[in-house]
């Protein structure tokens, strides 16, 4: 709690209040019309039963001049999906249809102003949609595999329907992604014009799978698009392929046992594709990354970046093709690169703390308008200039609605030197009471990935709300993070227990010499990767007074082969290495009270995960019962989403923190009964 001189409790604003966390407005996703003058934006709120969040789309003024407005209003939500050339807004939604057909479809809104439209209807979604200057729409929809055309696939489906049946047979892995069951239908590309729907792709199985993304040419005669291909052993690549609209016919562009390509973006001229080239991992390589160029015509991919140490998100290309705009991880920092097309040259274009994402560049390349967060502000629009860098905040929706977003606390780095000598660093948040007269407990969070940094705003581990209540949070970058060169990862690769641990150690020993931390009271939390790291913590050390282990692996080498991607684990360790770097095997050394929590279908690290580690901790307590606690969502998946369930988590993960590093009494979250 924060009090004033008097002794009279101030308010914290919204992240001291989980009522008001979940109903904060969260930002995802960014629009640009063809011609520069229309941004969009999605904007999630909780609905009134708290049961999930429902997307709208926002307007937001390129020139700053003008609030955010709302553009729509249904209570399916709605989820932006581009742009026709005259400035009609497309997006998906399964709100009805004026005359009663519902599920889910892709509309128009008229810029001109007036009710939106349905454009098609199909009955396996709309994703991916794509439109060139002369209105040829392509975009990505689920169809049964013998369905002929739209028609014929939801004919079939009503059988389906019609018959109760919901099984689905597999003729090739994988079968699952995250928290969705794959089949019976698989994604084709489609195109939409005056005539109706084509099916440019047909049946093509995996090919176009969850994790495929495609882009259009300027003149719309060409999609270019991952394509997965299955390989021995369970395993699957992307590759790269060019497909005529107008015939379907595909050419293959980049095709390479050693690599793989991800989201292709076509050059303005539409003779060239930036596409981010993955040299493939294996359990003695971490792989690498960087940007390549290939012609639309045909030719080899030139490595552009080989030479920068840093690993390049989704390319945006300048509006006269001589460069790229692109994030990159750095130093705890997403800033967005401008890399020249010439000499692969990157320079740093945002010289601030945050992290950027969704960037599109204005078509008279004076302007990249981005989503911009940093550790302690939420994402919001921005416009950044080019090439000068600067960055100017656009209007946020928050305000039109009247909701803060300000965090209450400090921001501070934290640097170390780990057992090899290499730097480390971290963001440490602390509460406003924290000084040498009244400590701050600390709370070391392990982010996932593990091959990423912990470099932006998170809703699903917000550390401003332990920040309320008087936690200070420390988020490092161990081994293994993104942002620090191909040499800090492979520290830990093939080693997850080695130095990504004792780099935490490390790091948290340097923050615990602040005299405004306390050492005597510390706890350890993580979830993903950071909850395999957390069940490693808890058997190598009882320095901490808790534990929160979030959708961990517990048996490294059983969650390898029964993930959803189980082929791409194996891609980076053998049995013999998860067998070594598994929690399972230090179970007896377990002194620490741990609080387990996962959802029931997260395919990602399945559940039976979580039923071993809470079998071996029950099973080593004298009575079956102990300090341990499980806290089981089963209707959430490898993040808990639902607003109702989001209030819950922090609720029982800051009450079973009060106990164990506070000392306070238990007290069970109301809504747990």
């Amino acid at each position: 709690m924060i009090f004033d001189d008097a002794g009279t409790r101030l308010p914290a604003g919204p992240l001291a209040d989980l009522d008001a966390f979940v109903r904060m407005p969260q930002l995802a996703g960014l629009w640009l019309s063809h011609d520069g003058r229309r941004v969009v934006v999605g904007v999630s709120l909780p609905d009134e039963t708290g049961t999930r969040h429902i997307r709208s789309l926002w307007e937001v003024d390129p020139r700053g001049d003008r609030a955010a407005r709302r553009l729509t209003r249904s209570t399916e939500g709605e989820t932006g999906a581009g742009f026709t050339p005259s400035g009609d807004l497309l997006f998906t939604s399964a709100r009805p249809e004026p005359g009663g057909a519902d599920g889910p479809a892709l509309w128009a809104l008229p810029a001109a102003g007036g009710d939106p439209e349905p454009v098609v209807r199909p009955g396996g979604g709309v994703r991916g949609v794509l439109t060139a200057a002369d209105g040829t729409t392509v975009f990505g929809s689920a169809l049964l595999p013998s369905a002929l055309d739209l028609e014929t696939d939801r004919a079939l489906r009503g059988r389906r329907a019609d018959a109760c049946v919901s099984a689905v047979l597999h003729d090739e892995f994988p079968i699952r992604h995250w928290d969705r069951d794959l089949g019976p239908e698989r994604t084709r590309l489609l195109a939409a014009g005056p005539d109706g729907v084509r099916d440019l792709t047909g049946h093509v199985g995996r090919a176009l799978g969850e994790d495929c993304s495609w882009d259009l040419s300027p003149d719309g005669r060409t999609v270019v698009t991952m394509w997965a291909v299955g390989e021995p052993g369970g395993s699957q690549r992307h590759t790269l392929v060019a497909i005529d609209v107008a015939t379907g016919e595909r050419r293959v562009l980049a095709d390479d046992p050693d690599h793989e390509y991800d989201t292709p973006r076509i050059s303005p001229d539409g003779t060239r594709v930036a596409v981010v080239v993955q040299r493939r991992k294996n359990p003695d390589d971490p792989g690498d990354r960087w940007l390549g160029v290939v012609p639309v015509a045909g030719g080899p991919v030139e490595a552009l970046t080989a030479a920068w140490d840093r690993w390049p998100h989704t390319a945006r290309w300048t509006p006269d093709g001589t460069a790229i705009v692109v994030a990159a991880d750095h130093l705890g920092r997403s800033p967005l690169w401008l890399v020249d097309v010439a000499t692969g040259e990157p320079t740093r274009l945002t010289g601030d703390d945050a992290a950027y994402t969704d960037a599109a560049v204005s078509p008279d390349g004076r302007w990249v308008y981005a989503l911009r967060s940093t550790i302690d502000s939420p994402p919001i629009p921005v416009r950044i200039g080019l090439p000068d860098g600067e960055v100017t905040a656009l209007p946020d929706p928050a305000a039109a609605l009247g909701i803060t977003t300000a965090v209450r606390g400090r921001l501070a780095e934290v640097t170390a030197t780990a057992e090899d000598g290499t730097a480390l660093r971290g963001w440490l948040v602390l509460p406003e009471t924290a000084d040498e007269q009244s400590p701050a407990p600390l709370l070391l969070w392990v982010h996932g990935g593990p091959v990423l940094s912990r470099n932006n705003w998170s809703w699903r581990w917000n550390p401003w709300i332990a920040a309320a209540r008087g936690y200070a949070v420390l988020m490092p970058d161990p081994a293994l993070s993104t942002g620090y060169g191909i040499e800090f990862i492979r520290r830990g690769w093939g080693a997850w227990g080695q130095a990504p641990y004792t780099d935490l150690m490390a790091i948290t020993d340097a923050a615990l010499r602040r005299p405004d931390l306390d050492p005597s009271r510390t706890a350890a939390m993580g979830g993903s990767f950071g909850g395999y790291m957390a069940n490693w913590i808890a058997g190598h050390t009882d320095r901490f007074a808790a534990i929160v282990t979030h959708a961990s692996v517990w048996d490294l080498n059983q969650s390898t082969d029964t993930a959803d991607i189980a082929h791409d684990f194996r891609r980076e360790m053998t049995p013999e290495v998860a067998e070594a770097n598994s929690p399972h095997h230090f179970a007896d050394a377990i002194r620490t009270p741990m609080l387990v929590i996962h959802g029931a279908r997260d395919f990602r690290v399945p559940i039976n995960e979580a039923l071993r580690l809470w079998w071996a901790l029950s099973a080593r307590c004298a009575d079956g019962t102990g300090p341990h606690r499980f806290l089981y969502f089963p209707d959430e998946n490898h993040f808990v989403l639902a607003p109702n369930n989001v209030r819950l988590w922090y609720a029982t993960v800051l009450a079973f923190l009060a106990e164990h590093v506070l000392g306070e009494e238990w007290h069970r979250p109301a809504l747990l009964g």
